[in-house]
């Protein structure tokens, strides 16, 4: 199992969105509630890195959803529903005059996402301190490239599509972060305790 199926929670499952999506275009709008309930969360956290107070973040959510309720109909379906919305969300976010300078990593808001086990725990508390040893010697602009990755399931072909960065300089950036979170749950092992692997 690999990373995203050890840390992150996906915001909803790709089949199931695009069978919402398909009824809302079908006419009933009224179902655009139920993307909003399943990915408002992951926007939420988007926003709190972004701009760092809950006031800001909530008028962020609603602008991304009412920004993509409005685009419905130019979604081709080329990728994950979550993964367009992320795009939206990221572009509003950079262009926006009361954003704050700097990205703060979910890992510094201590508000990685997941359900707790004490597997997931252990992983949890590791790949904290992995990607915040990772990210504080990048570019505040790749910040967010490390985020995706860890903890909001993205692949590297869809970081780059929601953030324009190339794919060879995202998997740099998530290298490093992967290589310490390596070291950090072979500390725990050696410690006694007990954890998944990951693969590269």
């Amino acid at each position: 199992m690999n990373q995203e199926g050890i840390i992150a929670e996906s915001a909803g499952d790709g089949d199931d969105d695009r069978m919402i999506l398909e009824q809302i275009l079908a006419g009933q709008k009224e179902l655009y509630r139920l993307l909003v309930k399943r990915h408002e969360q992951a926007i939420y956290g988007m926003g709190i890195s972004f701009f760092r107070n809950a006031e800001d973040a909530s008028d962020f959510t609603q602008d991304v959803f009412f920004k993509a309720y409005r685009s419905l109909v130019h979604f081709e379906g080329r990728s994950r529903f979550s993964t367009w919305l992320y795009r939206i969300a990221y572009n509003t976010a950079v262009n926006s005059v009361t954003r704050k300078k700097d990205y703060r990593s979910l890992v510094e808001e201590e508000r990685i996402p997941g359900k707790d086990t004490p597997e997931r725990n252990v992983l949890r508390i590791a790949l904290r301190e992995a990607v915040k040893e990772a990210v504080k010697e990048l570019p505040d602009r790749y910040r967010i490239c490390v985020d995706l990755f860890f903890f909001y399931d993205r692949s590297y072909q869809e970081i780059e599509a929601i953030t324009g960065y190339p794919v060879n300089t995202i998997k740099s950036h998530v290298f490093r972060a992967k290589k310490i979170l390596k070291e950090k749950l072979k500390e725990f092992a050696e410690g006694g305790t007990e954890w998944q692997s990951i693969q590269d």
